[in-house]
């Protein structure tokens, strides 16, 4: 049986149950894409459920508020994608009428969108004969046919889309394109495979030749930066603390979080932190709320984060209410202390 018909038919057994696959609405399928994003189904599905609901329409979307739109993204991480999100729904609903553009050229020239997610609506919405490929069509089609190219490049990836496209199906362009994904997914995975159970084990060189565990090749990442994050929590004797929201162009963009000092390294001493928190403040007492940091690791860099707790005399000037902090978008790790610091 064809290489094609083995992986639709596989799929027509095994595929998951999920919202975007019942739907060739452009915006919702543009809305998962964008989420599953170096995110996991099990991780985007609650985020899709939430947004879908809060904004069933791209014009929904566009006429919310930033702020809101970062609250609901909250935990899903790689907030730039939220941003870009939001800046498309607005050229979509106010540009473009709130039409999507119907095919795979057009939809590249949103922002945020890239080649596989251009292909993804493409395909999905439109029908368009284009590959989809992202992780796991690379690790499918590396063992099986063999293929022992560098992933990380960008002549690879072009390999792989041609590859992809010769055995594509043209009248099942979507349906072959789910079904390579899946597979990926839920039967030639990263590590430990079942290759004794797959349908295509018999014509899979990786299994033939004992590289399944060798393929994909990807040469490896540059060392991941890091930094030192203090966060200077105070509190005042009404119930109000201090945020500001991140405007440079960096991590967390847009989102809110403590007054920061950001040292060079681990051994930094508290004396800078200390000297920051007392500036215009009648203080009562200053101190680390952990013994040690906690590591929060991002794409290319780590960051150490501690919470130095900074306790104050009658009002903070522009303070905002604890109990208001639920509705400023902050990242995830603050977001947490947040909850665990005012239970």
């Amino acid at each position: 049986m064809p290489f094609a018909k083995l992986l639709i038919t596989w799929y027509l057994n095994n595929k998951r149950d999920l919202p975007w696959r019942d739907t060739t609405d452009p915006y919702l399928i543009w809305l998962s894409e964008i989420m599953l994003q170096q995110t996991r189904v099990a991780q985007g599905l609650p985020y899709f459920l939430t947004f879908s609901e809060h904004f069933p329409t791209v014009s929904d979307l566009a006429r919310a508020d930033e702020q809101q739109v970062l609250r609901l993204w909250q935990g899903l991480g790689y907030y730039s994608r939220a941003r870009n999100l939001h800046q498309t729904a607005k050229y979509i609903a106010f540009e473009l009428a709130g039409k999507f553009p119907e095919n795979y050229h057009d939809l590249l020239k949103l922002k945020g969108v890239g080649d596989y997610t251009a292909a993804a609506i493409a395909s999905f919405a439109y029908g368009e004969a284009v590959p989809v490929v992202d992780g796991n069509v690379f690790r499918v089609l590396s063992r099986y046919f063999g293929i022992e190219s560098d992933i990380a490049q960008q002549a690879t990836k072009k390999e792989f889309t041609a590859l992809a496209a010769e055995l594509m199906p043209p009248d099942s362009a979507a349906l072959f394109n789910q079904a390579i994904m899946e597979f990926g997914a839920l039967q030639c995975t990263p590590k430990n495979p079942d290759c004794d159970t797959c349908p295509l084990n018999d014509g899979c060189l990786a299994v033939k030749y004992n590289k399944v565990s060798q393929l994909p090749v990807k040469s490896k990442k540059s060392q991941s930066k890091s930094r030192y994050f203090s966060y200077l929590v105070y509190e005042d004797e009404s119930g109000h603390t201090m945020i500001q929201k991140r405007t440079a162009k960096d991590i967390w963009h847009n989102l809110y979080e403590f007054p920061l000092v950001e040292s060079v390294s681990a051994q930094a001493d508290l004396s800078k932190v200390i000297e920051s928190a007392m500036e215009k403040q009648d203080i009562i007492s200053v101190k680390t709320l952990d013994s040690k940091a906690t590591t929060h690791k991002l794409t290319h860099q780590s960051l150490h984060i501690r919470f130095v707790s900074v306790k104050v005399r009658g009002r903070l000037a522009d303070g905002v209410a604890v109990a208001d902090l639920e509705a400023y978008p902050f990242p995830i790790v603050l977001a947490n202390f947040i909850k665990n610091h005012w239970k």
